[in-house]
């Protein structure tokens, strides 16, 4: 438990919570972060009772807050559930509904959406869950708008994500909405972990990131992904952002931790996989519309990205019939 900011986190764990997405919560919200030199966020650990069997009873929490710290949480994780399907506590459910009247953040991680659903806190809200049971959700919780192709849903005071990575993204987003893009880029260096993450499975998402207020980069970034077809350089994202070649640059390693052209490069290889994914067999085809001209500067950059050739990238991701 700590308490250096007034945003307080609360993580409620239950029965069979996997270890995982416990430790994503910890490392981003619990840990001190002292080279930022600014408060972080209080953070506690809570159950409904205080001695938790974690996942396949791998080990067992004991000494946890109670469902209390709910009440005095800004933020409520709530993350994954083993059976999905198996009613949460009653008691759980009504804390979180009670933090919701009262205007917290609430966010879950994988299956915890399940939780938040039957709690009724998703009605009529955009949210997101693992793509292995997108299709019971939407048969459990129909008045939950449902997007199942992406790693995770801001739908601003409820967030979702995915699954156990992607509860990562959605953890460095929610830094980033609190601390602002520069803070959050500075702890995903920390953890060795890409900020802006363009996919590399199933949930193989459409857009990365869910749409962001940005004054910066947000209309050159736009520009550019609607126009990957074409030989675009960084002067031409300069000449679009009325900057210098070298304000460009700067701006990108504040706001995006990149380059410009290491950006373009990243957004062409995210293009090109979602082709391949789609089905689409012509290799110049694909190697035209993301912009890398030949199928031999497609195989390059692909393997270099990805570690794989079109062939076996196909073969492993390719969700065509």
């Amino acid at each position: 438990m700590s308490h250096d900011s007034s945003h307080e986190v609360a993580v409620l764990v239950d029965e069979g919570s996997n270890p995982f997405e416990m430790g994503v919560a910890t490392e981003l919200f619990g840990l001190r972060r002292p080279e930022l030199d600014r408060p972080w966020y209080g953070f506690t650990l809570c159950a409904a009772e205080p001695s938790v069997r974690m996942h396949l009873g791998m080990f067992t929490l004991t000494g946890v807050a109670g469902l209390e710290a709910v009440e005095a949480a800004d933020t409520v994780i709530v993350p994954n559930r083993p059976d999905p399907e198996a009613p949460a506590r009653e008691s759980v459910l009504t804390a979180i509904r009670s933090a919701a009247a009262r205007g917290a953040r609430l966010v879950s991680f994988c299956t915890g959406a399940f939780t938040l659903a039957q709690a009724g806190v998703l009605d009529g809200r955009r949210a997101t869950t693992h793509w292995k049971w997108a299709e019971r959700f939407r048969t459990l919780f129909p008045e939950v708008l449902l997007e199942p192709d992406v790693l995770f849903v801001d739908d601003g005071d409820v967030l979702t994500a995915a699954g156990s990575a992607a509860a990562l993204d959605l953890g460095l987003h929610l830094i980033s909405r609190d601390h602002g893009a520069e803070i959050a880029n500075a702890v995903s260096r920390r953890l060795v972990f890409s900020g802006h993450r363009d996919g590399g499975q199933r949930q193989f998402v459409e857009r990365p990131l869910p749409p962001m207020p940005d004054t910066s980069l947000a209309p050159v970034l736009e520009w550019a992904r609607e126009r990957l077809d074409r030989p675009l350089t960084v002067a031409d994202l300069a000449a679009r952002a009325a900057a210098s070649q070298a304000t460009l640059h700067r701006r990108f390693r504040a706001e995006l931790g990149t380059t410009p052209l290491a950006w373009l490069t990243t957004e062409r290889v995210a293009l090109a996989c979602r082709l391949i994914e789609r089905g689409e067999q012509r290799l110049d085809l694909v190697a035209r519309a993301s912009g890398f001209g030949t199928a031999a500067n497609l195989r390059a950059q692909l393997r270099r990205a990805t570690g794989l050739t079109p062939t076996a990238y196909r073969a492993r991701f390719s969700t065509a019939s």
